[in-house]
């Protein structure tokens, strides 16, 4: 994130990167750790994928470091572009896990509640990405690239909605009495 808004908006100081990751939600949607920043840059100017070009002060402000990319920040840039584009990565998945291994039980009810209750957060974020993509565009903030990512994880959120509500439909025609499989005992 912060090699790309240095190679796309020139040099900036931490504040006006951390702006941008604040306007743009990417700590949300992308992973990214915006309270890392400072020391992020420290440790990309270290690694000389950065350079501090100037300090500026302005009025009372502190003093701010404005930093721009360097050729190795830009190979580097290019090398994190092309393998998050080329690896399709799917982490570790609790919920599945849950549902594989605790699901159906004694306490189905309460897991019937605990999804619907899950299904109905996913519902609202769903619906908040794309009010807030609509917004971030009105505004100027976001390009069509950049709307495009906030659409894909509106997505997701849209189709997990979806899988939640197959799952309701599963778990309310599962047996009443569905005993556990004890032929997978693995002690």
């Amino acid at each position: 994130m912060v090699l790309g808004t240095l190679a796309r908006h020139g040099p900036k100081h931490g504040h006006e990167i951390r702006r941008i990751a604040e306007v743009t939600n990417v700590g949300d949607w992308g992973g990214v750790s915006v309270g890392a920043l400072y020391r992020e840059l420290r440790t990309m100017e270290a690694e000389a994928l950065v350079d501090a070009v100037r300090t500026e002060q302005v009025g009372r402000r502190p003093e701010r470091t404005v930093y721009a990319i360097t050729n190795e920040g830009r190979l580097e840039l290019a090398m994190l572009r092309e393998r998050a584009i080329r690896i399709v990565h799917y982490g570790p998945d609790p919920l599945s896990v849950a549902i594989t291994f605790a699901a159906p039980g004694e306490d189905r009810e309460e897991l019937a509640s605990w999804l619907r209750a899950r299904r109905d957060v996913l519902a609202i974020t769903a619906e908040q990405i794309g009010a807030e993509c609509r917004r971030l565009v009105a505004k100027g903030h976001l390009g069509p690239l950049e709307a495009q990512v906030m659409r894909r994880a509106q997505l997701h959120a849209e189709t997990d909605v979806r899988w939640h509500d197959d799952l309701a439909k599963t778990l309310a025609e599962l047996p009443a009495d569905d005993p556990p499989d004890q032929s997978q005992d693995i002690t």
